[in-house]
């Protein structure tokens, strides 16, 4: 199915409007599942969605919409993009994952398997911000539920 030239709106959770050509936003699986089945006006609401989480999936939209960029440009763009604070990268997981957006819900979740490959679950912890507050039984009893976890 080919998309006119037409805009669609995309409305956040705390009411900022996104203005974009069709063309872009359909590279959600759900917007484009709205479009084709004819169910939403020319303003899509998104209550899962922030406008800071919104803007950056929109650059990233954009950049791979771009028909003079290359390969190699691209790989440097993606590089950069995942480069964020891990509550950003979150953020983009659960957004991309909610629109179903499947090649930056794969690249970001990738990052994370990335960021913790090789790490000990203390030092995953250090580094996301985790604060362990089970007392020291409480974690005893875990660690024996899933010791295969730990072999």
């Amino acid at each position: 199915m080919s998309f006119s030239t037409r805009f669609l709106t995309l409305k956040t959770c705390n009411g900022k409007e996104f203005v974009l050509d069709e063309a872009i936003v359909v590279r959600s699986q759900t917007i484009k599942n709205m479009v084709e089945d004819d169910c939403v006006s020319n303003v899509i609401p998104l209550p899962n969605v922030h406008s800071k989480t919104m803007t950056k999936l929109i650059e990233y939209w954009k950049k791979h919409s771009e028909d003079d960029v290359s390969k190699d440009m691209l790989m440097d763009f993606d590089k950069a993009f995942v480069n964020v604070h891990h509550s950003i990268l979150h953020a983009l997981i659960l957004v991309a994952n909610f629109l179903n957006d499947k090649e930056i819900l794969t690249m970001m979740c990738q990052e994370v398997i990335d960021r913790i490959k090789g790490k000990t679950p203390e030092e995953i912890c250090k580094k996301i911000d985790i604060k362990n507050d089970f007392t020291p039984e409480e974690e005893e009893e875990i660690r024996k539920e899933n010791a295969w976890a730990f072999e």
